[in-house]
């Protein structure tokens, strides 16, 4: 059974750090693309960034370029985004998910969340001014 786990959130700070962990079991992650997004209330689930097996490259929103990274663990099956200088438009629940079609992020993931799957329970960011 294939399960992502989301953890790490937290309430934070504007200016402040936080790091996320997105913990695969049941497939590889080198097979998918692995996404990290996140929905804050009353909006759209929204893609942050997005890790491309195929090649090794990353794709990130504007709002988070220079803030965010992601990164790949293959051998804790982890899948980390570490945020830096917060901003508390950055609150949200963030997700990670694999796209089942690709292992190639590009530049356009933001807009085919419905090949994604597998979405995890979410983990709660806030950031306070």
């Amino acid at each position: 059974q294939v399960q992502f786990v989301e953890s790490g959130g937290g309430s934070v700070q504007s200016g402040g750090s936080l790091r996320l962990s997105c913990a695969a079991s049941g497939l590889t992650l080198n097979d998918y693309a692995i996404g990290w997004f996140r929905q804050a209330p009353g909006r759209e689930r929204e893609g942050v960034s997005c890790f491309s097996p195929s090649d090794g490259s990353t794709s990130y929103a504007d709002s988070v370029k220079g803030r965010f990274t992601i990164s790949r663990d293959n051998a804790k099956s982890t899948v980390t985004l570490q945020m830096n200088s917060l901003k508390p438009e950055d609150t949200a629940v963030y997700y990670c998910a694999a796209n089942l079609m690709r292992r190639f992020c590009g530049d356009s993931y933001n807009q085919r969340l419905h090949e994604f799957s597998y979405w995890g329970q979410g983990t709660q960011v806030t950031v306070s001014s």
